[in-house]
């Protein structure tokens, strides 16, 4: 079996474990769908085509900007505007656009999490509340707790900007690939931590929902040391699927790709036993 397309980050679904499906693409258009829960344990070859089209235009470029694309697509699209990795400078809700306003006011100016999650640390995080538990799954926690929900991205943002005064904002991926804790702190405990930092003016959005949700991988074994692997400098990435967690491959020998940092490579997948 081989399948050919252009890489878009794995979709997935909460199950036990996460299944994980490749929705490839020909250039702009949908292409053919890889189950890759079924390729663990099996050899399986990624040989990059030589071409990499932008995700936005769909033109052929010779690298990628933001999540694969070209550097005016970078520039100019609303879906790399400056408010995505800072949310505390969106100003939506204000009917302020940073870029584009339909789709700021689409993406943005809607309900959002602070959440905490569990990845290699405890980190504070923020998302749209339909982007749960698909955010949570991306990033490869193995457990996550709602903090506070907001109507707007701004006021999450703001949350967040105030908490990671006291703890990480980002994911240690190489922990969170190996499978290692660096705070065994339970999320409950840690949600009240950090409910304590806050100042009274967000309290009116502190969120009573407790529960935790767990996220198993599908990972048939956790490698001790990880190298990453790039498609830039090794045209054909081969070897055993050992597992798969957040946008990762993890092979034998402890080499990992990204799948996600690939959007727009063109590459062709092939599997044997």
């Amino acid at each position: 079996m081989k399948w050919t397309g252009n890489l878009r980050k794995m979709s997935s679904e909460l199950l036990t474990p996460v299944n994980y499906t490749l929705n490839m693409k020909n250039v702009l258009e949908d292409g053919p769908s890889v189950p890759m829960n079924e390729l663990l344990g099996k050899q399986i070859s990624i040989q990059f085509e030589n071409e990499i089209h932008c995700v936005v235009s769909g033109k052929k470029i010779k690298k990628t900007f933001g999540e694969g694309m070209s550097f005016d697509a970078w520039r100019n699209s609303p879906s790399a505007v400056e408010s995505i990795l800072h949310p505390e400078k969106s100003r939506i809700h204000e009917g302020i656009a940073l870029r584009d306003f339909e789709w700021e006011e689409a993406h943005h100016n809607q309900p959002h999490y602070v959440y905490l999650s569990r990845t290699g640390g405890i980190k504070v995080g923020v998302t749209r509340c339909t982007n749960v538990p698909f955010r949570w799954i991306d990033q490869g926690a193995t457990e996550a707790i709602i903090l506070a929900e907001t109507p707007y991205r701004q006021l999450a943002g703001l949350i967040e900007v105030e908490l990671k005064e006291h703890m990480s904002d980002k994911t240690n991926w190489r922990m969170m690939l190996k499978n290692e804790f660096s705070d065994d702190t339970d999320l409950l405990d840690a949600k009240e931590e950090a409910l304590e930092l806050l100042s009274e003016g967000y309290y009116d959005f502190i969120s009573d929902e407790d529960e935790i949700t767990k996220i198993e991988f599908p990972v048939l074994e956790y490698p001790t040391k990880v190298s990453s692997m790039k498609l830039d400098k090794e045209e054909l990435i081969e070897g055993r699927l050992m597992g798969i967690k957040g946008q990762y491959l993890i092979f034998d020998g402890g080499r990992v790709m990204n799948v996600r940092s690939h959007a727009g490579y063109r590459v062709s997948i092939s599997f044997r036993e």
